[in-house]
């Protein structure tokens, strides 16, 4: 048999895949519901790609409170770089929407674009990454963490003892997961 032909959809999976059969049994409210969420982090995607282009080009936004507008003025104010990659080891990395490190002063800001509560543990996250891969010690630089969400503006000054313990745990982790692979 000679199956029809689908290029423009190759490497594409459907919102109603077979591989993510689940919808088969939601009711409609939830399959909206499902659609909406997957359109709102399409939306996201796009935002931050948005956000990564005005800051890499340093085209400024209007000067509003706006979360958008915020998030892409400060970080070309603070001379940041967007969406850098964080890494540790193949087990725990994660990208920075926007980081700068000048002067013994760790700046780290993140762009939330969802209805979900944020938390700054992610960004003590990507301090503890950040601290890891450059060989920083947190209790001898400083820092502030900042949440861009429903036109506010979160910030905190990290305790270094909390970023200690997250690298400590990060890497035994890690290890823990690489002697286990090792067993096999």
């Amino acid at each position: 048999m000679n199956f029809n032909r689908h290029s423009n959809f190759e490497g594409l999976h459907a919102f109603m895949s077979a591989s993510k059969y689940h919808w088969i049994n939601y009711s409609d409210e939830k399959l909206l519901t499902v659609w909406n969420n997957t359109k709102m982090t399409e939306r996201g995607i796009k935002l931050h790609a948005l956000a990564k282009e005005h800051i890499e080009l340093g085209i400024k936004m209007p000067r509003t409170k706006k979360t958008l507008d915020s998030f892409i003025n400060d970080a070309i104010g603070f001379r940041m770089k967007p969406e850098v990659v964080l890494v540790y080891s193949e087990n725990c990395f994660g990208t920075a929407d926007a980081i700068g490190f000048r002067d013994d002063f760790l700046r780290i800001h993140d762009l939330k674009t969802g209805e979900g509560v944020a938390s700054m543990v992610q960004l003590r996250i990507y301090m503890a990454l950040f601290c890891l891969e450059y060989r920083k010690e947190p209790e001898k630089i400083e820092a502030e963490l900042r949440i861009y969400q429903h036109d506010e503006i979160f910030a905190e000054t990290p305790n270094p003892e909390e970023i200690r313990k997250i690298m400590d745990t990060i890497v035994r982790f890690d290890n823990l997961i690489k002697l286990n692979s090792e067993k096999g």
